[in-house]
């Protein structure tokens, strides 16, 4: 492979430091040419001095001076204020961009980098929930612009090389059923952040282990499969499968069905998005097929973890309605991390959103952001 040029949006986060951990593993291979976060520039400090990238963006401008007293050279640009954001993503000298921003913020400079022709391994879902279809049309049937980070959705990829979509009979998106998979309802009246956090076999960021412990992160998957594969709903299933082995199955027209198996660890997905369609070697963990181990599966209990219940439904109603149900669960998340609502009003707060505003509106950003500040707004006061 040619040595890219690489910009890592989040680069603070889990899948940026992962990312991070796979540059200096294979420093001869990616030229690091941007790092962004919000407001962690402790961290961001740490990475220009390490890295001497170009470009280095601090969305916060609030510890504007503490960054630029913490990087101990000039090799890198400093920028600052989330405006730059898209101008991150579309950098004319840049060959990929890992996007690992969490939440809407994510979707404008996943457009961006598209429409200036670049690659993208997406590790920001809200871009396909959000706005799926507009992310289609930019993309005109090019699907290998865009590759999926997400460890479910790197699993579908490569499971389908070599095979035609049409030839597709069910895709089967797997869940680890996150900490409560065996709690009561009963039980979930009194669970607390620090339960929720305490995730069984992923280590992530916030948001997205409270997603797992609702199950709405395999609702946003579900979603992001529609788009990303081209398939109707009622050929996507999730199903739950506590020891997270086996990361997705695809069963095919004729009765056969191929998975992809590892360990759990997000390098293995964000080193395939960056590479795809080639492989590079890896350190990190192997299957040991020598000794006994079990892989079991359960349905999921829609009951018990409506959210992916409400996903589903927002993704058949259409339009603005998987806006709503992300905006409404951002919000909601945030409220139950900072104690203010219950575990179990997460999905009481989206359900109430989505049945007050009207979804029915044409897809534009500008739509997409007003709905988003709308959704915002409402599930803040329920």
């Amino acid at each position: 492979m040619q040595q890219q040029s690489l910009v890592i949006l989040g680069s603070t986060g889990s899948i940026g430091e992962q990312a991070l951990d796979i540059v200096r593993e294979h420093a001869e291979q990616y030229e690091l040419l941007g790092l962004t976060c919000n407001s962690n520039w402790e961290t961001l400090a740490r990475q220009i001095n390490e890295f001497r990238p170009r470009y280095a963006l601090l969305c916060n401008e609030k510890y504007r001076n503490e960054l630029e007293g913490a990087v101990s050279h000039d090799d890198t640009e400093l920028l600052f204020g989330a405006d730059h954001l898209e101008e991150m993503a579309a950098l004319e000298e840049m060959d990929i961009v890992l996007n690992s921003l969490v939440g809407f913020v994510g979707f404008a400079p996943t457009m961006q980098a598209l429409k200036a022709g670049k690659k993208v391994a997406l590790a920001n879902k809200e871009s396909l929930v959000v706005g799926g279809s507009i992310i289609d049309d930019l993309l005109n049937g090019n699907s290998d612009q865009l590759i999926p980070v997400d460890s479910e959705h790197s699993a579908m990829l490569q499971c389908l090389v070599g095979e035609p979509r049409d030839k597709i009979e069910k895709l089967l998106i797997t869940a680890s059923g996150g900490p409560f998979r065996t709690w009561s309802k009963q039980q979930m009246e009194n669970i607390t952040v620090e339960d929720a956090l305490d995730h069984p076999n992923w280590s992530m960021g916030a948001k997205i282990t409270i997603d797992s412990a609702t199950m709405m992160n395999k609702g946003l998957e579900i979603i992001e499969a529609h788009w990303l594969f081209d398939l109707p709903l009622s050929k996507i299933d999730a199903v739950v499968h506590p020891q997270s082995v086996i990361h997705s199955i695809i069963t095919f027209v004729d009765g056969s069905s191929k998975a992809q198996l590892g360990p759990p660890n997000m390098k293995v997905p964000i080193l395939y998005a960056l590479t795809y369609p080639e492989r590079l070697p890896l350190e990190v963990p192997r299957m040991n097929w020598e000794e006994a181990f079990e892989l079991s599966f359960e349905p999921v209990d829609y009951d018990r973890f409506p959210c992916i219940r409400l996903a589903l439904a927002a993704l058949e109603q259409g339009g603005a309605a998987p806006a709503i149900l992300n905006a409404a669960n951002e919000v909601a998340v945030q409220r139950f991390l900072d104690k203010e609502i219950p575990y179990i009003k997460i999905p009481k707060i989206i359900e109430t959103t989505l049945e007050t505003l009207d979804s029915d509106i044409e897809l534009t950003v500008t739509s997409l952001t007003e709905i988003d500040n709308d959704t915002r707004n409402l599930a803040s006061k329920i």
